[in-house]
């Protein structure tokens, strides 16, 4: 009896240590997943100050480059210092949204803030035989973190260009509400995904481009897309893709017309 008496106390002693090495496991796990999920953060504003910093250098280089003109140099800087302070917005709420607090929602035009984006590109994608169309009807609005919008939507427009160097094709930009919800699409007919990689386009650090694929410096680091799954989440919604080889892919963003809160 005394024998198995200690040894149900010798096994209650080692369930006991175990349960404490799982917590401490537990434990530990967490903290990974929270420097895992800082790391993708860093990596995401990494990229996304990339994507601001060009346009701006471009304006700054204008300005230089035509001393002597005045007018055109004062359009450069003044066009810089509106995008320094919307990219000062924009880092402000990507920086809120890594340290998950909640953030002002706004209602905003469709249109005009996909105007902006083209404005902040700095860049005429019809020097790259990209024709670009826009279908978004003028009054569409969406209650929403504006910038964060924004960044989506330049994301995807950079991807697109990407795509479709150095042959060119047509960018179309659309947008339309049903069922309480705004749809954003953009489309592109360059080289497509392959479908086995469809699933994992969103996926921090994945990304299909070679280096001979990559156009500019710091692109293709697969943070872009997780940033932008990322935000349609934040805003209740949704991001998809479709794409076939040699034709071309769609990128929709659905998501809530009205939301009065947001994460």
């Amino acid at each position: 009896m005394a024998s198995i008496i200690d040894k149900r106390l010798s096994l209650h002693h080692r369930l006991a240590k175990k349960e404490q090495e799982n917590s401490a496991l537990k434990s530990q796990n967490l903290q990974l997943q929270a420097l895992a999920s800082l790391g993708s953060a860093t990596s995401m504003i990494a990229h996304e100050i990339n994507n601001l910093l060009t346009p701006l250098a471009n304006y700054a280089a204008l300005a230089v480059q035509n001393p002597d003109d005045r007018e055109l140099a004062a359009k450069a800087l003044d066009k810089t210092v509106r995008n320094c302070q919307r990219a000062a917005r924009i880092m402000g709420s990507m920086l809120t949204m890594a340290n998950g607090r909640k953030q002002q929602t706004s209602k905003a035009n469709i249109l005009a803030m996909v105007e902006e984006v083209f404005t902040c590109l700095c860049r005429d994608l019809g020097k790259d035989g990209i024709t670009v169309r826009v279908q978004v009807p003028q009054d569409l609005e969406l209650t929403c973190v504006p910038v964060q919008i924004q960044q989506v939507l330049m994301n995807l427009i950079l991807n697109a260009r990407d795509a479709m160097l150095p042959a060119g094709g047509i960018l179309t930009i659309a947008a339309s509400a049903a069922d309480e919800h705004v749809e954003l699409a953009v489309s592109d007919t360059g080289k497509g995904i392959a479908p086995e990689d469809i699933e994992r386009v969103f996926q921090p650090f994945f990304t299909t481009k070679t280096e001979a694929d990559r156009p500019a410096q710091g692109s293709g680091s697969g943070v872009g897309l997780a940033f932008c799954q990322r935000v349609a989440e934040a805003h209740a919604g949704r991001i998809s893709v479709t794409s076939r080889l040699g034709e071309g892919t769609t990128f929709r963003l659905r998501l809530p017309k009205s939301r009065p809160e947001h994460r």
